[in-house]
């Protein structure tokens, strides 16, 4: 959290491939962990007719900013596994091997020109052109696995 920061973050939640899921735009003076519920209930899950079942999230793995009992309770409630770093326990650098890849998912959102300095005022805008780059993203993907 950076008290009195004018502008805003991005938000991504995205699969273990680190294809782009959903994407959030809050003000940048809010803290991390508040992003967390919306994000997760905006999720769609998919259902397959075939079997009767939905597919959710299984495990979420994030920084120390999510560390908060009533995030991992409300978590737990809907059955995700959680693997979130505690503040003064563990040290950031055991989630490396699984948080490259959200690293790497923000870099890829962060090339596109429109997005890097943030260049729309209006944030259902900026939301607008984060969504087509996360978009573009999931498409280039598609195409690279099926040439």
């Amino acid at each position: 959290m950076d008290r009195g920061k004018p502008g805003s973050k991005m938000h991504v939640l995205s699969d273990a491939n680190g294809l782009p899921l959903l994407v959030g735009v809050p003000a940048g003076n809010t803290h991390d962990s508040e992003g967390l519920k919306p994000m997760m209930e905006g999720h769609q899950t998919r259902h397959d007719p075939h079997r009767g079942r939905y597919f959710k999230p299984q495990r979420l793995h994030a920084d120390k900013a999510y560390d908060r009992a009533d995030l991992r309770r409300w978590l737990r409630g809907k059955r995700i596994g959680v693997r979130i770093a505690r503040k003064g326990i563990e040290s950031s650098e055991r989630l490396g091997r699984r948080r490259w890849v959200i690293e790497r998912t923000m870099s890829w959102l962060s090339g596109y020109r429109r997005l890097s300095p943030r260049y729309e005022r209006d944030p259902r805008n900026y939301l607008a052109f984060l969504g087509l780059a996360a978009t573009l993203c999931c498409y280039k993907r598609l195409i690279r696995l099926t040439t």
